[in-house]
This record gives structure tokens, sequence and C-alpha cells, in this order.
């Protein structure tokens, strides 16, 4: 029987690979200079962490959640994103007591049972940051520009960042009224889900993705944010200003997720279809407590990495290939089989990129392998050299060739 992989997912194949480890990296660089320490959660956590930390009313709870019972009957779900298991992190181990603004990143796959397009798959990869235990609106401009200079980094041209302020809970109460006064003539001609969302959470109608223009001319949320709110919102823009990171206010930015509160952002880009959003993330106030930790809040981002990658190809971007090899080792007969074992290993030792053959193939063979593996030398082993031993090097790229001792075997490649 033949097997394929799922729908919705991707085999990362090596050449690929090579790609992934520079987005990968790349984040990792710019989070040290700003010094986020990597966390590693679970992939799949208590059903409950989600519902209660994304929200019962979200697409991503009711419709996308991978979730299954376990065999105690537990409910557990794949994480759909890495906020609620990063703070269920947080709360569980305690680093709330630390007095220091906790600063974490993430990098894992993510699962979400959506229908697969260009930059949306059911399996994905997602880098994050969360910011903990500080309400200054200076840490949100902060995230915002780590994320920005990751995009900066890794050279990819035309990001725009795009910011909101969803207020407070007392905020939004108000606001959802309005926007039910709003859409109560339109509701009869809007999607079901829109329609089941208008009485539990009227603001995700302004996140449907089916009928756009019915939320045009929608009340605005910075119409109804109170002083504080408001006054948080001014200095985010103010800090993200000294920064000259590029942004523009987006009054219909909701994002997709319950515990956002005050800063909510995107980052947009061209080049993956209809899908315009590379990343995004927001401030948290209440999240924390909502897992059974203290009043505290936080911030933060997350990033696609498919998407990252799909944007780079599509500007053209010069990508990284794979290192080529430094020295392919040919020998030649069965006394030379141990030996060119043996040197493989002491040249990776040194710090050399070594290969051998372990197919038994005819020499004229072994030089068209080490062109496709792009090597710089051709190390040849054969009875006479091994009698006098000597080593036959050739230089690929100019064909030079020269009889080296053993001795001399190892500084030769590293000199060249």
């Amino acid at each position: 029987m033949k097997f394929q992989k799922p729908r919705g997912t991707h085999d990362i194949l090596p050449q690929e690979a090579v790609v992934w480890r520079w987005v990968e990296q790349t984040a990792r660089e710019v989070c040290d200079r700003f010094r986020y320490r990597e966390i590693r959660t679970p992939i799949f956590e208590s059903t409950g962490l989600f519902e209660r930390g994304v929200g019962e009313t979200t697409d991503i709870v009711e419709k996308e959640m991978y979730t299954f019972a376990d065999k105690s009957e537990r409910s557990l779900t794949l994480r759909p994103e890495g906020t609620a298991g990063v703070v269920r992190a947080y709360v569980e181990n305690k680093l709330y007591a630390e007095p220091d603004v906790q600063k974490l990143f993430y990098i894992g796959p993510m699962f979400r049972n959506e229908r697969p397009m260009a930059g949306r798959n059911r399996q994905f990869h997602q880098f994050g940051v969360e910011a903990l235990n500080s309400s200054d609106p200076a840490i949100d401009a902060e995230v915002i520009a780590l994320g920005f200079s990751i995009y900066e980094a890794l050279g990819l041209r035309n990001v725009r960042v795009e910011i909101n302020s969803v207020g407070t809970p007392e905020c939004r109460s108000a606001y959802r009224q309005a926007l039910r006064d709003f859409f109560a003539p339109k509701l009869a001609l809007m999607c079901p889900d829109c329609q089941s969302r208008f009485d539990r959470n009227a603001m995700r109608l302004l996140d449907c993705k089916v009928d756009t223009q019915a939320c045009e001319g929608a009340p605005s949320i910075l119409e109804f944010l109170d002083e504080a709110a408001n006054e948080h919102f001014q200095n985010v823009q103010a800090h993200l200003k000294a920064l000259d990171i590029p942004f523009v206010v987006n009054p219909s930015l909701v994002r997709g997720l319950d515990y956002y509160t005050h800063t909510a952002f995107e980052y947009m880009a061209e080049g993956i279809g209809a899908i315009t959003t590379i990343g995004g993330g927001g401030r948290f106030n209440g999240l924390v407590e909502a897992v059974g930790g203290p009043e505290q809040s936080g911030v933060g981002l997350g990033l696609g990495l498919e998407r990252a990658i799909l944007i780079a190809q599509a500007q053209q971007l010069e990508l990284p290939k794979e290192t080529a090899l430094d020295v392919f080792v040919a020998g030649l007969g069965e006394a030379a089989e141990l030996v060119t074992f043996e040197w493989v290993h002491k040249l990776r030792k040194a710090g050399i990129r070594a290969e051998r053959d372990y197919q038994s193939r005819k020499f004229k063979t072994l030089f068209k392998a080490a062109e496709r593996q792009n090597a710089r030398w051709m190390a040849i082993l054969g009875d006479d050299e091994l009698a006098q031993q000597v080593v036959t090097l050739k230089y690929l790229s100019t064909g030079e060739q020269q009889t080296v001792p053993w001795t001399e075997w190892i500084s030769t490649i590293q000199s060249k």
C-alpha cells in the first residue's frame, strides 16, 4: 500500500530545510539581541486551555482545533497557536515570581483544521515571542519592532505594519452594542457564522472573510476607548515613530483571538495569492489570570514561517543553499576500504565536511558523485598511495592535482 502525507501538510525536503534553518536562525539571532529566551512547550495541551484562553467564540475553537480523547478520556488538543501554552507554562512553573519582565520565544508546529491553500496549511510552523509582566506601552512597540526586525534581517521588502487598539473589556462592552445596532439591519444577508456570533461576540463580525463589504461604515472601536486605553494606544504609536517603524492605524483590525486587549497588530506583505497577513499579535492583559496565574499583563506576536519563505521566494531573494562538501574520499581496491573509512572520520573530527562511497561504485562514477555534491576536493587512495602513505588530492574547480603525505592531508585541505 502506498501512503501519502495528510492533506494540508508538507514534507520539508533536505534542500528546503536549508532555507528553513536560515529563517529560524535569523529569528533566533534577532531574539538574542532583544534578550528573548527560548521556551519549548508540548504540542498538545488540555482542550480547556484553548477554550478559556483563545475564546469559545473564535473560529479556532469553534471549527479548527484537532481535539481527541486519550486513553483516560481526557480531552486534549493539538496546539492551534502558541501563546496559551507559553502562558500555561509561565504560570505552572511560577515564572511570574521572578521580578524582571519575562521575555520568551518559541518555534514549532501548530495545527488547525482549515481549508488548505497557499500559505495556509493544517500543520503550519510559527515563530512567536511573549513578553510578560509589563503593562508599559514601550514593550508593545518593542515586540512589534522585533518582528519587523526579523523581516528586515531576512531581506523581505515592502512589509508594512497595521495596528489598532481593541481597548479593554469595559470599552468593548459599549462597542459591541454599537456593532449590534449597526449590523442588525444587515444580519439576514450575512453568512451563518456571523449570524451565530451576533449575540455572542459582535466584534467577530469585523473578522468576516465572506462578506467584507458588510463591514464598511461600521463604527470604530477607537471612538469607544476610555482615557487610559487611548493614552496607551497613543504611547505605542509614539514609541513606534521613535524607532522609525512604518505603520498605519487600521480601526477594523481585531485579530482572531479573544484574549487581546489594547494593542493589536499585523504584518502585511503581497505575494501569497489572496493572503496578505504574514504575522501579527497583540497585548493580552487578562490571559495569565484566566489560566490560573496572578493578575499580570503580557504582549506577544506570532510569525508564520511558511509565509515568510513564500514571500522571500516571491520576491526572488537569494536564498541559502546546501553547504558544499569539502572533500570526497575515493578508495581504490579492497585494501583502501578501511583506510578511507578511518580517514573520513579523522577529517570530520578536524571540522572538515567529508564523504566517501558506500555503494561500491566504479572510480569514474565517484568523480560524478563528488561533482553532484559540489565537493571542493577529490581525495584518491589507491594501492600506490597506501604503500607510500600519501594521498592524491584533486582540486575540482581547476583540475589542479597534487600528492601530499598523510601528515599534510588535513592542513592542505584547510588551507584552500
